[in-house]
């Protein structure tokens, strides 16, 4: 697998990946995919479907800002993926703060995604596990060891049901199959404190997917590539007088940049779990 990890970025391909997601962060995931050379549309009208769906290579269905025509832009696509075998990510924003949003990831994953990801709270409400969780932030006592074992079994148990992915993200980073569980320890703090990193996760891997990845080796690459990023940015603004803004602007930098680094791979830290 870290052959593969090794060989993520750049990417080849330039894949197209449809976005169906949060009017918050759309933007920065445009951008951000541009940034590593791939290719965003932001097509979530159903009436366009067939003509996307035709030309995409990978799909990503964020739960954020949920409405009647989202909620059915999202079951919609998720059909669509299912049907033309296009690799589909789906993103559990707020999942533990109302039961709309988790009876509507559950509907998601009867579609068959090839990865489920959110924070550590909202992975383990999906999950059925007591969530500390308030609105789409996570929590810090969902975050402790005893939690994150626990956690780990019960998303091992959901892969075991369906061929799948599922991806929790915090201060260290959970990447489950049905036969291998990994924590990675990549990132900073401060990545906790813009909008949209999460999101721009989900993005990340949905490109992979579209290049041709494997689930674990796109989520690997994905992850630890974003939370370098995020070390690479804190290590340039600490001590400079610098706030977040900034931060986030040398973030996303160093998506553009890291890649040319050949040996970026080496710095990420994580470990068999389990």
């Amino acid at each position: 697998m870290l052959r593969e990890v090794a060989a993520a970025w750049p990417l080849k391909k330039a894949p197209l990946v449809q976005c169906i997601t949060n009017e918050i962060t759309c933007e920065s995931l445009a951008n951000a995919l541009l940034y590593v050379d791939a290719k965003p549309v932001m097509a979530d009208d159903i009436r366009e479907f067939d003509e996307f769906f035709a030309q995409n290579d990978a799909v990503l269905l964020n739960l954020g800002h949920i409405t009647d025509g989202k909620e059915q832009a999202l079951q919609a696509a998720a059909r669509y993926a299912a049907a033309t075998g296009t690799p589909a990510v789906v993103d559990l924003v707020g999942v533990a703060a109302t039961r709309l949003r988790y009876d509507l990831a559950w509907q998601l994953w009867e579609s068959g995604p090839q990865v489920i990801k959110g924070n550590l709270s909202e992975m383990r409400r999906f999950c059925g596990l007591p969530s500390a969780a308030r609105g789409v932030d996570g929590n810090a006592a969902d975050q402790e060891a005893a939690a994150l074992a626990e956690l780990a079994a019960a998303m091992q148990e959901i892969c075991r049901r369906r061929p799948l992915l599922l991806l929790a993200t915090g201060p260290q980073d959970l990447v489950v199959t049905a036969n291998c569980s990994l924590k990675l320890a990549n990132g900073v703090p401060q990545l906790d404190r813009f909008t949209g990193t999460g999101d721009i996760v989900g993005s990340l891997i949905a490109a992979l997917l579209g290049e041709g990845l494997a689930p674990l080796p796109a989520t690997v690459a994905a992850v630890s590539y974003f939370n370098l990023c995020g070390e690479a940015a804190a290590a340039v603004v600490t001590g400079k007088g610098q706030g977040l803004a900034t931060f986030r602007q040398e973030t996303l930098d160093r998506l553009s940049l890291l890649m040319e680094d050949k040996q970026w791979w080496q710095k990420i830290c994580g470990e068999e779990f389990l």
